[in-house]
């Protein structure tokens, strides 16, 4: 699981970030998982090593226009392909369907690929065989919602030698000692699959929070993740314009991370405000943030992070 920011700038881009928008990327299935789609988005497409082909859900937080002012022109981009493409799902608010179909009424955008529209509601979102997809209501000036993706354990190494050195014979026998299952020999042997397998792998998780001041629902939703992607739209001494505009300075995203014991903070959707030669950096957002979490990043457009595993916890003895 690799996490790419092709968007850090709040409100409005600048010469060195884009709006918001954040790519999940799945290579066991060569897919791509967007969260936000701000303007500009498809061309960081054309600037990144992902394909528009590629792209499987879009999740959206909130109707404001630098979090979805770029969805539009990526679907119409990719209808206007001519490859044959699976079905797009898209998560998000109330209204994001009627802005969708205004978007292509009054366009006269004809999709060539299938899509369907998710009104979000706190809880479970999507599921697979593989990952699980919740969200929560965050707290904003308009309905916002962070979403947490979390992938399913995975059993651990199978002891293909060992269970060669039982007499076990290969085959269908395997896949199920191999899920864990307890089977029953010719012999009348019977043999407990989770003795011949190493401990589960854990599935890894990564939470995006964003727009959104400080909120409980933020901390429950991202409670011991992997990675934490929070916006820090504002510095600690701007923190009356956070409260006034119900944004996270750069503390509250560290304060979220520490209560939530989550294991890496990356933070994103800066304020403008803070080019260089202003009185305050970026890097003192950065500064402000690593003294209450000290495992804080700070992203940057085009910046790609891997989301490791945590390491197995040894089974107990059988």
């Amino acid at each position: 699981m690799q996490v790419t920011f092709l968007g850090t700038s709040s409100g409005v881009p600048t010469r060195a970030r884009n709006v918001s928008s954040v790519a999940l990327r799945l290579p066991q299935r060569a897919e791509v998982w967007l969260f936000d789609c701000g303007e500009g988005t498809q061309h960081q497409f054309l600037r990144s090593e992902f394909k528009s082909s590629q792209v499987r859900r879009i999740f959206v937080t909130h109707m404001h226009g630098d979090h979805i002012f770029g969805l539009m022109g990526l679907l119409a981009s990719c209808g206007l392909a001519g490859n044959p493409q699976q079905r797009v799902d898209i998560y998000g608010p109330p209204k994001l369907y009627e802005y969708l179909q205004a978007c292509r009424r009054y366009s006269q955008t004809h999709f060539s690929f299938p899509m369907k529209i998710h009104t979000v509601e706190p809880g479970l979102v999507y599921e697979d065989d593989d990952f699980q997809v919740t969200c929560t209501q965050l707290e904003h000036r308009v309905t916002a919602f962070g979403y947490r993706v979390t992938e399913r354990d995975r059993p651990g190494h199978f002891d293909v030698k060992r269970a060669q050195a039982m007499g076990i014979p290969s085959g269908p026998l395997y896949g199920q000692l191999k899920r864990g299952e307890v089977v029953t020999l010719a012999d009348g042997r019977r043999i407990n699959g989770k003795t011949l397998c190493g401990p589960d792998l854990p599935g890894r998780s990564l939470v995006y929070c964003t727009d959104t001041i400080f909120c409980e629902n933020a901390v429950e939703l991202a409670h011991k993740a992997d990675v934490l992607i929070h916006e820090a739209t504002f510095s600690h001494q701007d923190a009356e314009m956070a409260y006034q505009r119900l944004h996270s300075t750069s503390t509250m995203a560290a304060q979220v991370a520490l209560a939530a014991q989550a294991r890496e903070l990356i933070m994103t959707h800066f304020s403008p405000r803070y080019a260089p030669g202003n009185a305050i950096q970026l890097d003192d957002l950065l500064t402000e943030a690593q003294a209450i979490f000290p495992n804080t990043r700070m992203a940057r457009d085009f910046y790609t992070h891997e989301i490791t595993r945590r390491e197995p916890v040894a089974m107990a003895a059988v």
